[in-house]
């Protein structure tokens, strides 16, 4: 069965696309055939990702989420920059426009993902959906189109805050659309072990998933410059030009977390 991953929170700069990046090259670096959907209008993960550049007028994933757009999820994929990883793009403003078409759309409308991913999800072992920073129509079919929810949050009030409400709408997509859905897990993002807020946030988030029986994966991914550098470099942790012993590490902690989701 094809591993499908929705990558999410509510809540903007957590490192998401980050979280996404690090585990398609962890999926390249053991020969797993990946597809990686960009369901973010900011098209951060298709700006890192993509092989070629893509442009504003090619069609993507908004058009195959669009009853008004002929084309399939197989007609927009493009190659990224390593083999056996392939993206469903976004660039521009479509697939907010699409967002809002599907907002005053009719009964399906949060099943259009997983309708549109059926035909191609045999191709892959793991398919990650990078998804919004919103509860919206986007947030909805990417979960309602996964196997699981990995929860990527910040050691923060705001993060954990947000959490509640996350795993609420969660519970609603498996209730309404999706029983088969599960939490992967909640992974926190740039965790620094040396200041006591970080700590003590770590604690809270800890005690409030225990209450909601959801596990909090580890390792705890480090605040590390590296890891945003080499997104946005396009490079591998492991491929880093500036490659040390402490990216080596890193690019493990990834690969340990895949063979969780794929596990």
């Amino acid at each position: 069965m094809t591993a499908v991953v929705a990558i999410s929170n509510q809540k903007g700069g957590v490192g998401k696309s980050t979280t996404t990046y690090h585990l398609a090259r962890a999926a390249h670096t053991q020969g797993i055939p990946t597809l990686v959907i960009d369901m973010d209008p900011q098209g951060n993960i298709t700006s890192s990702l993509a092989g070629e550049s893509v442009t504003e007028d090619q069609a993507g994933v908004a058009d195959a989420l669009s009853t008004r757009a002929p084309e399939t999820l197989q007609d927009v994929l493009v190659p990224t920059i390593w083999s056996n990883v392939t993206l469903a793009p976004t660039v521009g403003d479509v697939l907010a426009v699409v967002r809002d078409e599907m907002v005053i759309a009719g009964a399906g409308r949060e099943s259009r993902l997983k309708e549109a991913l059926a035909s191609v999800v045999a191709d892959y072992e793991l398919v990650l959906i990078d998804c919004p920073p919103s509860l919206d129509q986007l947030a909805l079919n990417s979960m309602t189109a996964a196997s699981q929810v990995l929860v990527i949050t910040h050691p923060g009030q705001y993060s954990a805050n947000g959490l509640g409400r996350l795993l609420e709408t969660i519970q609603a997509v498996r209730s309404f659309y999706n029983p088969q859905l599960r939490v992967a897990g909640v992974l926190i993002n740039q965790y620094d072990k040396q200041t006591r807020n970080d700590g003590h946030w770590r604690l809270e988030i800890e005690r409030a998933l225990e209450s909601n029986e959801v596990a909090m994966l580890e390792p705890l991914i480090p605040k590390r410059a590296m890891i945003k550098g080499a997104t946005e470099a396009g490079y591998g942790l492991d491929e880093w030009p500036e490659a040390t012993e402490e990216a080596q590490r890193l690019h493990g902690l990834y690969s340990s977390h895949l063979a969780t989701l794929l596990s």
